[in-house]
């Protein structure tokens, strides 16, 4: 099936509602709308559409974004597995500088 093809169909089959924003789209505003496969295979398109959601392009933009994002996060989430944010701890000895300090002023 071609591009155009499993587009028309898509048009076809489904509501013309962005699937995750909910906007609304007819006339000049459907060229707006596009046909995303769901587990990103542009080779999977079954005529019922199940593998497909129509998506706004903004939508559609941010879905690839935020899979491409994930390949560079870790896959775990520990934070025990990190390293330190800062290595620099300014305030480490805060507490025995101001009773030092205490401690040395006269009274």
């Amino acid at each position: 099936m071609k591009k155009i093809d499993y587009r028309n169909q898509a048009l076809k089959i489904l509501p013309w509602i962005c699937g995750n924003c909910g906007r609304d789209f007819s006339g000049k505003k459907l060229r707006e709308l596009t046909v995303h496969h769901k587990d990103h295979n542009h080779k999977n398109n079954p005529p019922d559409g199940s593998n497909w959601e129509l998506l706004c392009l903004y939508c559609h933009d941010n879905e690839h974004s935020r899979i491409l994002d994930s390949e560079w996060l870790p896959s775990h989430n520990s934070d025990n597995d990190r390293s330190p944010a800062a290595y620099n701890t300014p305030f480490k000895n805060l507490n025995k500088l101001v009773s030092d300090k205490k401690n040395n002023e006269p009274e």
